[in-house]
């Protein structure tokens, strides 16, 4: 997957101001579950919000890095304890410019 260009994040950004966040990383951090309903809302959606809660003891940039890669997605933003998150879908929705 190529890098999004800054005009692509900007856009991304923008489309991700209105959404609510899908998934939530808490105490239990990373796991196998937390990956699953990651890799179903990017299948669905595309680009997801995912809020960091006050349990996780791990740092939002190290968050955001690992579920991205263990996601094939890529950080959009990071934004106080939210991460947007974006995949392209086989059949994409969002047009990237």
């Amino acid at each position: 997957m190529e890098k999004l260009t800054g005009k692509q994040v900007r856009h991304l950004r923008g489309l991700g101001h209105k959404l609510k966040p899908v998934v939530r990383v808490g105490k239990n951090e990373i796991e196998d579950r937390l990956l699953a309903e990651v890799e179903l809302q990017l299948d669905s959606h595309e680009l997801i919000k995912v809020k960091i809660q006050e349990g996780c003891m791990m740092d939002r940039k190290d968050v955001a890095a690992s579920l991205a890669e263990k996601t094939g997605s890529q950080v959009a933003q990071i934004l106080g304890n939210t991460i947007l998150l974006y995949r392209a879908a086989e059949e994409p929705q969002i047009k990237l410019p």
